[in-house]
C-alpha cells in the first residue's frame, strides 16, 4: 500500500512549521465523489424543510465555532485576528442560501399551437467540485458550498495544501450539524488532488477560485469531460479618487483595501490607485499618513492590522517586482520596499510599499502583484479616469470616491469591472452577485445568480392533445 502523501505546513508569522496535512490524490479524490454521489441521493430524498432546517442548523454550529474557526483562519495563513472575520461571512451564506431551499425555482409557459403543459425546472447538477485558493477557504466555503448544497448538490471541497486547517475544521462542523456523511467532502490537496477533481468523470460541475494561469489549466482539464466551470480571478483594480471626495475617508479606505487587508494577498486589492491632479499631493499625504500608522507584528494580537505574505516563494516574488520597478523607473518608491527584519526576521514579512507617478502601461500597473505593493496614478479629467481604469486585463473590482451622486452612476456604468464600490471597501454580502470581467473570470457567486450557477436547466412537455 503506497503511504499516502503529507504536506507539512507552514505559519507564515514564524517561518515554522505547525501542522502536517494528509494530502489526497486520484483514490482519495474517486472516494470522496463515490460518498458524495451516495449522499446527493439521500440528500434528494430529504424534504425540502428538512434540507432548509439542517442547512440552519449548520449556520447556528458556526456561529458556536466563530472564534474557533477565526483563529484557524490566522493558523492558515497569519493573517491578523482584526481581519480574520471570513468565519461571520461563512455563516451569513449559509442562512441566506438555507432561504432558498423551499422557494420555487421553475417556472411554466404555454406552447404556441397547443394546449401541452410546459415546465421550466431547475436542478442540481449531482456532485459539483469547489476547488479554493490559500486566501478565502471559508469565504469559498460560504459563497459557493452553501449555494451548492441549497441547490441540492453534494460537494468536494478541495482546500489548498497552503491554508486547509479551517476548511477541515467546517468539514466536520457539517459532521456536527447532522449534514449526510460525504455531503461535504473536505479534501487537501496539491496540482495531483486538484487534477484528479477537475478530470473525474462523476462531476457535475467545476467552481475554481483562484489564479488566471491555474485557471487555463483547469479549463483544460475539464474540457476531457465537457465539464463546464466557473472561475473567480485575480484582478488589478482600480480605486479612483475624485477632488470632490472625502480625502481623510478616501484615504482610510484606501489603506485598507489595497497593501493592508490580507497584505495586498486579495483578489479585490485595490492595487491601481488613481487620484485627480488637483489633490494628488494632498491625498497621498493623508494616505501614507494611514500607512505609516498600520500595526506590524504578530496576527494573534488584536491590535495589529498588517500580517506577512504566504510564502518564502511569496517573498522572493513580491521583492522582486519592487525590485524591478525600481530599476525600470516604474514610479517613485514613496515608501516600504523591504523585508522586514529584527523579531520578524523569521516570517514572511514585506513593507506596506507604494509606488507614486506610476506609468498606468508598466508591468507594475499591469501585472497582479498579490502582495502589498500599490501605485498610485495621476489623472485629469473623467475621460482620463475611465480610461486608465479600464486599461487592464482584469475586471473584478473597481472603487470610486466620489460626492457627485450622478458621477458615481455615471462611473459606475462605464467601468468594466464585475463589482463597483462607491465610497466603501469591497464588503462582499451573500445577497449580491460578485465575479469577474474580462481575465477575471466568469460566473457568479453570491444572490440568485449564485444559486442559479449550481443548478442546470430541464423543459418537461407533457402532451395534454
Amino acid at each position: 500500500m503506497t503511504a499516502p502523501v503529507t504536506h507539512a505546513h507552514i505559519y507564515p508569522a514564524t517561518g515554522q512549521p505547525n501542522a502536517t496535512v494528509t494530502l489526497a490524490g486520484a483514490h482519495e479524490i474517486d472516494r470522496a465523489v463515490a460518498a458524495a454521489r451516495e449522499a446527493q441521493r439521500q440528500w434528494m430524498a430529504l424534504t425540502v424543510d428538512r434540507r432548509r432546517d439542517l442547512l440552519i442548523d449548520l449556520a447556528d454550529v458556526v456561529h458556536q465555532h466563530l472564534d474557533e474557526l477565526a483563529a484557524l483562519n490566522v493558523q492558515d495563513y497569519a493573517v491578523p485576528i482584526s481581519f480574520a472575520g471570513n468565519a461571520i461571512l461563512l455563516e451569513r451564506f449559509l442562512r441566506h442560501f438555507a432561504g432558498y431551499v423551499d422557494k420555487p425555482h421553475g417556472s411554466s409557459t404555454p406552447v404556441n399551437g397547443s394546449f401541452d403543459v410546459n415546465l421550466i425546472e431547475r436542478e442540481p447538477f449531482g456532485v459539483v467540485g469547489i476547488i479554493a485558493p490559500w486566501n478565502g477557504a471559508l469565504v469559498v466555503a460560504g459563497s459557493c458550498v452553501a449555494p451548492a448544497l441549497a441547490a441540492g448538490n453534494a460537494v468536494v471541497f478541495k482546500p489548498s495544501e497552503l491554508a486547509p486547517l479551517a476548511a477541515l475544521r467546517f468539514g466536520e462542523l457539517c459532521l456536527e450539524a447532522g449534514l449526510p456523511p460525504g455531503l461535504v467532502n473536505v479534501v487537501p490537496a496539491a496540482a495531483e488532488g486538484g487534477d484528479a477533481l477537475v478530470r473525474h468523470p462523476g462531476i457535475g460541475k467545476i467552481h475554481f477560485t483562484g489564479g488566471e494561469a491555474t485557471a487555463r489549466d483547469v479549463l483544460q482539464a475539464a474540457a476531457v469531460n465537457l465539464t463546464p466551470v466557473v472561475t473567480e480571478l485575480g484582478g488589478k483594480s482600480a480605486n479612483i479618487v475624485f477632488a470632490d471626495a472625502d480625502l481623510d475617508a478616501a484615504a482610510v479606505m484606501a489603506a485598507h483595501q489595497g497593501p493592508l487587508m490580507q497584505s495586498g494577498q486579495s483578489c479585490a486589492c485595490a492595487s491601481r490607485l488613481l487620484v485627480h491632479e488637483s489633490v494628488y499631493d494632498t491625498f497621498l499625504e493623508k494616505f501614507l499618513t494611514v500607512i505609516g500608522h498600520a500595526r506590524i507584528g504578530d496576527p494573534l494580537d488584536p491590535t495589529v492590522t498588517f500580517g506577512p505574505v504566504i510564502s518564502q516563494s511569496a517573498v522572493d516574488r513580491v521583492l522582486g517586482v519592487i525590485d524591478g520597478a525600481v530599476a525600470d523607473g516604474s514610479g517613485e518608491l514613496l515608501t516600504g520596499g523591504r523585508r522586514l527584519g529584527g523579531e520578524l526576521a523569521p516570517g514572511y514579512y514585506i513593507e506596506p510599499t507604494v509606488f507614486g507617478g506610476v506609468d498606468n502601461s508598466s508591468q507594475l500597473a499591469q501585472t497582479e502583484t498579490f502582495g502589498p505593493v500599490v501605485s498610485v496614478i495621476r489623472f485629469g479629467d473623467d475621460a482620463d479616469a475611465v480610461r486608465i481604469a479600464n486599461d487592464s486585463r482584469y475586471g473584478l473590482n473597481a472603487f470610486v470616491h466620489t460626492r457627485d451622486l450622478q458621477r458615481a452612476h455615471r462611473f459606475a456604468r462605464q467601468l468594466e469591472a464585475g463589482s463597483v464600490w462607491v465610497n466603501t471597501s469591497s464588503d462582499i454580502a451573500p445577497q449580491g452577485p460578485y465575479g469577474g470581467y474580462k481575465h477575471s473570470g466568469f460566473g457568479r457567486t453570491g444572490g440568485v445568480d449564485g444559486l442559479h450557477e449550481f443548478l442546470q436547466i430541464k423543459n418537461i412537455r407533457i402532451g395534454m392533445s
